[in-house]
Formats: C-alpha cells, structure tokens, sequence
C-alpha cells in the first residue's frame, strides 16, 4: 500500500513549470503499478510504466535563469581595443586573494595590437569576431554568477590543431595579450572569464573523433567535443566514456577542471580517465604527454600535470580517453530517510560493505521539493538516496538486497527499484536534473554552489553541520551529493541584486569550505575546480609553498603570464 502511494506521487501535473524553463521532450509513461518479489525476507518492490501522463523534463541551460546577468548593449567599433563592459563603474575590485569575498574580477587592460588581429583573422581563415554581443556571451560564464568588469578584445574559432598553436604563437609575440581557452561554458567558477581582455579561443569547432581503438577500449578525440556526443558515438560499439558532469560540458574542459560526475565512485575522475593529451604552450610549442600505453613509469607525468591546469599551462588540443563496456545489466534503487544523517550514513555504510556500486546520490528535502515543484510530481519531500548496481543480473540483484537490508537498519521508508531501461532513464532524471530543478523554486534568483569533498569517514559530519546552517538561513537552500565518494553540494539560491542576500550566500559558503578543510584531509573543491571563486581557500588547503611551486611552475611554461590570467593562482602569491 505504500509503495503504491509512493507511486502515485510521481503522476506528472501538466503545470507549467516557469515561462523561463525550456520544454524539450514530452514522454509519457508513468510509474504506477508494484510487482513484489520476496527473495532472503527482504522484499524488492520494482515500478514499472503504464499510460499515465508523465511531464517532459525542461533542458538544462542555464542561461535563461541568469537573473543577473548583465543585458546585452549595442557595440560601436571604435577600435579594436573596446573591451571594458558598459558595467566598469563597478571599479577595481581584486578577486581571488586570501579572505576575499568579491565577486566581480577587474583587470589591467592593454589595447590589442591591430596588427594581432589582421594575425588572427589570416589564421582561423575568417572565423573570428569583434561583435561585442558574441564577445560578451564568451565573457560571461553562463552557469556562474561570477562576472568580469572586462570581456574578450576577440573571439577566434579555431578548426585545427596548427590553427591553436598559431594562435597562441602569435599571442605569446606580443606579450601583453592574455589567452582564455573557451569550451563548453558549463564551468561554475569564473574559468573562462576574461577580466584583462584579450583573446578567447573557443575551441568548440574542433569535436571530431580522431581514432577509436575497440580492442584496446581507447579513443583519441578533438577537445570540442561534449561527453554525452562522445557517448552517442561510442554506443554502437558497446563502449562509453564513464564521466558525466553537466550537460553540455566538452572533453577539453573536463580536462581541464578535472571534473568527475555521478559515476566517479566507480571509474574514478578524469585524472584516471585520460591516458595521454596534445597541448599547445604558452610560445606555441605542441606537446604530447604520453603513449597510449595503460602505464607508463617514462619521465614526469606530463599528462597530469595539464588535467586541472585550467588552461592557465597551455591549450588542450587532443585527448585519449579510457572506456568502459556498457554493463551487462543495471538496477537503480531510491530510499528515503527521516534524516540527512541518516541518509549519509548508509551511504558509509554501503561503501564500507565492499559493494561495487557505481553511483550513491543523496538529495535532501528542499531538493526533493524542488524536483516536485520543476517537474510537477508529488515524491516524498524527505532526504533521499539514490544508488545504480551493476553487473551480471544476479549480481545486480544480490547488490540491492544487501543496500535496503542496510537502509532498513537507518529507519529507511519506501525503498525501490527499477530493472527496465526506460523506467531507470526515467528515474534517473530526477538526480541529472537537480540542479536546474532548484530555480524553479526561486526563478529570479542566481546559485552559489558548493563543492567541498572529505574522506568519506566524515561525510555525515559535514552534511550533519553544514545542514543546521542552511536550514537557520532566509536563503533557500538545497543538497545534492555525490555522497559515494564524500563530494557535497549545495545549491544557495540568492537575488543578486541584493547585498544582504550575496553575502548570506557567501557566508554559507565559507563556513562549508572552512568546515571541510578543517575536517581530515578536506578539500574546498571535489571536482568544479578552483577558476576565481575559489583561489582565496588555497593557501588553507595547501600552503604556502605548494603554492609557491604551482607559480614555479606556471612561470617556467608561461613566462609572459598570457594564459588564463588571474585564474588558479591566487594573487597573494609571489616568487
């Protein structure tokens, strides 16, 4: 019986969600009948799709909930250097430096040489522009609210690889002319900013699959292209790339914030995903990592040392990338608690059984009310997991027997399970699409997201911390964790516009970073990376003189400091 009322709320509404979410897909199947099966005492209770009407999920683009974003303004070419913003009275405000709390990035501008554009415009044959309303959409990251006074002098479209390093060549002989690799634009932390102007390299021309090796389960791809095109390619073959950041989000910038996902708990980040890359330095070199050899003890891990760089080290222009087999077969599983401790709690549990579970999800309350809101449905508004097994049928099976034995020791309530891939596509959705779930809630607000990561021993102390905080703020607030590895968001939902409101958003988030940090071992990103908004905790994290080699290490590849400015590296930090 409640089971079938659990069912029941996920009947999709036909309101319409905002007239700021974009509808693009209709389906139709629904969730409303159990089929019970008693295998060790411990019932299975599985859904499966009949004719109810289910709502079409809404596409995740973020810039149609970007309340903040400044409004396009026409563009008077007065030269070729007019890259200050119609917005420069917001004034120098340096960002990144230890205990900041600005969000705004002011950098020191110098005019770009006309002969380096007439440089340009010869080497990507024609694919450039001065428009300022293209060059102000690559200036402002579409799913962040941190902004830059400047935006980009130029925007090239590179198709090759000899295209990139001409570029950067060209850039490096003038030397005052910054370099901002452009990919995706899903980053979050200011990456592809431009606050000193310059010339944004969108590297989203270049996507094609360059050599798929099915023996050796390796593909050598073009860093333009997305993870979820890559995956569409590799299926016929029965390969996928097992990392799934946000929609959206290409291989070249997955590499370079060292991004993971949902599946990380299983196949681990992109530093274990990527064998070998191509890279374009700072004085238009091109460097290859490493073979496609599965190890190598050869020299430095050259390979590593660019995955996470932020572009602020070079440009990645090819990647060869490990796949997976798609799993035989896969069962996804959701649980609700009466607490979030409770919640992260079997989430430890679980990984310390030695179950192989490829994804554990937690979402807590206000998230789950966020998904009914967005979506229409009527789930259960209590903290929630979600987990995937993988394997053989039985494995598969066996595996989630053993979880809701363990949930049902944390007081755990309607436990169930789907088997068929399209009821698993439709379950899953309600985990993909958190995130923009949130602004239905608050649809004129921006989000502050949060990404600290612990060992996962103290995963259930910084949920259990950080919630008392969130649930005592005005501000809405929501969690959403990849809790298998102790990555922790949270989604702090805040008007812009209005100071009170920025800063209580800020102020949660510090209290989060430093609450990790001074955990064991703690981290003030897991997998978003460190861009702008997150250079002001590195010196807690590493130290001073880890920072200091960072800079060493900048400064032998890029002595003119053209590559990705004022990113990474806080300011503070001097040779």
């Amino acid at each position: 019986m409640a089971f079938m009322s659990w069912i029941s709320r996920l009947r999709s509404s036909t309101i319409p969600i905002s007239k700021n979410l974009f509808l693009y897909e209709q389906r139709k199947p629904s969730l409303s009948t159990a089929l019970a099966e008693d295998a060790s005492q411990h019932v299975l209770r599985r859904w499966s799709p009949v004719g109810s009407s289910w709502c079409g999920s809404w596409l995740p683009f973020a810039l149609a909930f970007s309340a903040g974003s400044f409004a396009f303004q026409s563009y008077e070419n007065n030269g070729t250097a007019c890259c200050d913003s119609p917005n420069s009275d917001l004034g120098n405000k340096a960002v990144g430096g230890k205990g900041s709390t600005e969000y705004i990035v002011k950098g020191s501008h110098k005019n770009i040489p006309r002969k380096l554009v007439e440089e340009l415009r010869d080497i990507c044959k024609g694919n450039i522009t001065l428009d300022y309303d293209e060059r102000y959409f690559h200036g402002k990251p579409q799913n962040s609210f941190h902004k830059a006074v400047n935006v980009p002098d130029v925007v090239v479209f590179p198709r090759s690889e000899e295209e990139v390093s001409k570029i950067v060549a060209s850039c490096n002989m003038h030397k005052v002319v910054p370099i901002v690799p452009y990919g995706g634009a899903t980053s979050i932390e200011g990456h592809t900013l431009s606050p000193r102007g310059g010339v944004c390299i969108d590297m989203t021309q270049m996507k094609n699959v360059k050599a798929l090796h099915v023996s050796d389960m390796d593909v050598v791809v073009e860093p333009g292209i997305g993870w979820m095109e890559l995956n569409e390619y590799l299926q016929p073959y029965g390969l996928f790339f097992p990392l799934d950041p946000g929609p959206g989000a290409t291989i070249g910038g997955m590499c370079a914030t060292r991004c993971s996902g949902s599946l990380a708990v299983r196949y681990g980040t992109m530093r274990e995903n990527v064998i070998s890359l191509k890279v374009v330095l700072a004085n238009g070199d091109i460097v290859k990592t490493a073979s496609r050899a599965r190890k190598s003890s050869a020299g430095y891990d050259l390979t590593r040392l660019f995955i996470g760089s932020e572009g602020t080290l070079g440009v990645i222009t090819e990647v060869t990338l490990r796949l997976q087999r798609i799993p035989q077969h896969s069962v996804v599983a959701m649980c609700n608690f009466p607490t979030i401790k409770d919640a992260a709690d079997v989430a430890i549990a679980t990984m310390m059984s030695g179950i192989q579970v490829s994804r554990v999800e937690l979402l807590d309350e206000i998230q789950m009310k966020a998904i009914n809101v967005a979506n229409g449905k009527n789930l259960p508004e209590l903290p929630t997991l979600m987990f995937e097994f993988i394997g053989t049928e039985s494995y598969s099976r066996e595996q989630t027997l053993i979880v809701q034995k363990i949930a049902s020791e944390h007081n755990s309530t309607d436990f169930v399970f789907a088997e068929d891939p399209e009821d698993k596509k439709e379950l899953w959705k309600i985990r993909k699409e958190a995130l923009w779930a949130c602004f239905a809630l608050k649809p004129d607000c921006e989000a502050m997201i949060t990404d600290v990561c612990v060992p996962l021993s103290r995963l259930a102390d910084l949920v259990s911390a950080s919630k008392k905080q969130l649930d005592a703020s005005p501000l809405v607030c929501t969690v959403i964790a990849h809790a298998g590895d102790g990555n922790f968001h949270t989604v702090i939902l805040f008007d812009p516009s209005d100071v009170k409101q920025r800063e209580e958003a800020e102020r949660l988030s510090h209290f989060m970073v430093h609450t990790a940090l001074d955990l064991e071992a703690g981290t003030c990103t897991g997998e978003h990376g460190v861009g702008t908004g997150k250079m002001k905790y590195l010196e807690k994290e590493h130290g001073m003189e880890a920072l200091k080699t960072m800079k060493m290490i900048k400064t032998a590849l890029d002595p003119n400091a053209i590559m990705n400015p004022d990113k990474l590296i806080p300011p503070h930090v001097c040779l």
